[in-house]
């Protein structure tokens, strides 16, 4: 939106915002609470509170999180595009923590937990393959009126998208080293690059559960990505040889092939975008730009889930 020269809003005043990371000190709440306060306010939410804050801004930080925007150039798309980038990294968190639940309850065999964790990382990838919905809007004149102000700063500098791969089984010692200088954020993707995926344990519990598996498959140097294997894949044949509601690898095996297709949807989506954009200029980062992006929309998180299918 080039023609557009941004007006721009001053929603916070910086010079008032508590910036402490730490949880804000917060009045618990009860039934017993809420009852009594909405016979006080006759139905009407509260209005009158005491100090510079209030519990909602307080309970969400809300104040610093609107304060973290800052264009840097007059281009109008750049916030659309600051906003989206932050809003993405929120939902890497929250499937992030998903994933890691997910594995923790496959470890314990609990698959019922499990399998209910990963419907809602499966809401997640979908809604962040939909954030191309609004980034996409933004045209090839817009996102040249700010794109030189990113420097090398590149989506694959995302270290929260990095824990994300690498919990999913897509590990890249190269593209870890990109953090390493960042002492608050380097030890815990060194040890997410050398820990099991969640698809690790996957592997695992069909060992347990008496499938025949690769030894090396069981004990391997998890900082390398995952490759396809034919253990895990006879495994899986067997399995969905074997479909049926009731069976609950099956059921497994399918919530992971829809996890890995909603994921691929996101890339696909991003791939497309970035080529509507910019065409076949280089990346921001150091990469080929689009036909990084080509290159990584065929890679599939669990490959027996989809190879087997040719043989069903």
């Amino acid at each position: 939106m080039p023609k557009y020269k941004p007006y721009k809003t001053e929603i916070v005043d910086p010079t008032g915002v508590d910036t402490s990371i730490l949880p804000r000190p917060m009045e618990m709440g009860s039934d017993e609470t809420r009852n009594a306060k909405v016979k006080e306010t006759s139905g009407e939410p509260i209005v009158d509170y005491a100090g510079k804050t209030n519990p909602y801004i307080d309970y969400q930080s809300i104040d610093i999180l609107l304060s973290l925007q800052h264009p840097r150039s007059e281009g109008y798309d750049e916030l659309c595009f600051i906003v989206m980038g932050q809003v993405k990294e929120m939902l890497f968190k929250g499937f992030h923590f998903e994933l890691t639940n997910a594995q923790m309850q496959i470890r314990e065999d609990n698959l019922e937990n499990a399998m209910e964790i990963l419907t809602r990382a499966i809401a997640y990838a979908k809604h962040i393959a939909d954030t191309w919905n609004v980034l996409s809007t933004i045209s090839t004149e817009g996102f040249s009126e700010f794109r030189n102000n990113l420097g090398t700063a590149s989506g694959q500098l995302s270290f929260m998208y990095r824990h994300v791969e690498f919990i999913l089984g897509n590990k890249s010692k190269k593209l870890a080293t990109a953090h390493k200088n960042v002492s608050h954020v380097w030890p815990e993707i060194e040890r997410s690059l050398n820990a099991p995926s969640l698809y690790d344990d996957v592997i695992k519990l069909l060992n347990r559960r008496g499938y025949v598996i690769d030894g090396e498959m069981l004990d391997r140097d998890w900082s390398k990505a995952y490759q396809h294997n034919t253990s895990v894949e006879e495994a899986w044949l067997k399995i969905y040889q074997k479909a049926d509601p009731k069976n609950d690898l099956y059921n497994l095996g399918e919530k992971l092939t829809s996890l890995d297709e909603n994921f691929s949807i996101y890339r696909w989506r991003h791939f497309l975008t970035v080529q509507k954009i910019i065409g076949y200029k280089p990346g921001t980062g150091g990469s080929s730009g689009v036909g990084w992006l080509e290159k990584v929309t065929g890679h599939r998180f669990f490959p027996e889930l989809w190879s087997i299918k040719t043989n069903l």
